[in-house]
């Protein structure tokens, strides 16, 4: 018998993108869901808003601007090495980029003496306070969808900034050590949640315990403490019946795997790192008896690629300084083309995506690829556990932010250390 395979043809309009059979990890979140195939691409057919509108973008070739103006690449790149050259104290903001174009950021703050941050900056730093002054012990996406029986959500709903959690963590067909459909859901805290997406298959809805956002530093404290078997007077705590902490703190003790989850820029207040102490310090006292841990979800932007990459290479992490101190910002933005430095009297460079979206005119703007979109790349899972690759889905010619970063290196000359 003659078997006789065919290959279904593509449609012409869809050619210019990967074929259907390539697979691809989407860095429109924090997740990198690794299962956006080419053909969903090319026919925009996401469960998720955020890679729907990120593989929506429009590739194209934008020409490299001075002043508002267009000019060559190499005009604009001997126009920023400039104002690099007469600068003392230049900022390299932004970073918004994947792992390879944070070594070159890091490279060019050497070269130049820049001081170096992360649109996402101020909630990074929460949670990195609290791991530089009492540690913390924290899991991983994988070990949360193949052990976790309790989920406890504290001020977030998730969902807002990682739209599949549920979908690929939670609610899923199969788990190594229990039964997925069976897990309890626990919202605790927070503003005009989504939580809908915290109903189990079987329609079984989640515990939802109400809470503005502003008091939930008191409220997890109190709950600390009823884990930790100390007393809590009063009837309720910021309007929190204390029966309700206590039930909710019998329920992580009689938990097989109980996870507690946060997102930083969602704690979006003074001394917020206060708050993620208490959570991780609960999960290091029901640890005593039971088995917890805790996960920090959100992630954009590149932000924990960028802090990493700046972490082994510096031996620091990434800082939020005044931008008042600084005569020039290199402002650079591969993800978020919408998202643009505050004006000021500041010259800015902006190292940014084609898209990009200007108020007013940068001095210097050089067009660079979006990785996973116009190049390839890679970047740190939210986790932290995993580094996925990025492949180009709409391949450009548009200069990767590696390429250009040595361009300017080049014209300032080869004054520092390399990343």
């Amino acid at each position: 018998m003659t078997l006789v395979f065919y290959r279904r043809k593509r449609e012409t309009n869809l050619d210019m993108i990967n074929t259907e059979y390539i697979m691809h990890a989407c860095p429109a979140c924090g997740l990198l869901c690794d299962d956006i195939s080419g053909d969903a691409i090319a026919r925009q057919q996401f469960s998720c808003g955020k890679a729907a509108k990120f593989y929506a973008r429009k590739t194209t070739d934008a020409q490299p601007q001075v002043d508002g103006r267009p000019v060559a690449l190499a005009d604009a790149v001997k126009a920023a090495a400039a104002l690099l050259q007469q600068s003392k104290a230049p900022l390299v903001a932004g970073s918004s980029t994947d792992v390879h174009g944070a070594r070159a950021l890091v490279s060019l703050a050497n070269h130049t003496g820049a001081a170096m941050t992360h649109l996402n900056a101020s909630s990074t730093l929460r949670n990195m306070k609290v791991l530089q002054h009492r540690g913390w012990q924290t899991t991983t996406l994988t070990e949360v969808r193949n052990r976790a029986d309790v989920i406890l959500m504290i001020g977030t709903d998730v969902v807002t900034h990682n739209a599949r959690f549920f979908e690929r963590v939670v609610w899923v067909d199969e788990a190594m050590f229990t039964e997925p459909g069976a897990r309890q859901i626990i919202y605790l805290g927070g503003d005009k949640l989504k939580t809908q997406a915290g109903v189990a298959p079987d329609g079984r809805a989640p515990q939802v315990i109400a809470c503005p956002p502003e008091h939930l530093p008191e409220v997890v404290a109190a709950l600390r403490a009823l884990v930790m078997d100390k007393p809590v007077t009063g009837e309720s705590v910021a309007g929190v019946a204390v029966n309700t902490l206590k039930t909710l703190a019998a329920t992580l003790k009689a938990a097989k795997y109980a996870t507690l989850v946060w997102v930083s820029k969602d704690l979006h207040y003074d001394h917020a790192e206060l708050i993620i102490e208490n959570i991780t310090e609960t999960v290091v006292a029901l640890n005593q008896k039971t088995r917890a841990m805790g996960l920090s979800l959100g992630g954009s932007d590149g932000d924990t690629s960028v802090n990493y990459a700046h972490t082994w290479l510096n031996g620091v992490i990434i800082d939020a300084p005044n931008w008042q101190d600084h005569d020039v910002v290199v402002w650079v933005n591969s993800f978020s083309p919408e998202a643009m430095p505050a004006e000021s009297e500041v010259p800015v460079i902006v190292l940014g995506a084609p898209d990009s979206k200007f108020s007013t005119p940068p001095a210097v703007f050089i067009p660079v690829a979006t990785p996973g979109l116009d190049t390839g790349g890679q970047q740190f899972r939210v986790d932290g556990s995993v580094t996925l690759p990025l492949t180009a889905a709409k391949p450009s010619n548009v200069s990767t932010l590696s390429q250009v970063v040595a361009m300017i290196e080049k014209v300032l000359g080869n004054k520092g250390g390399e990343a």
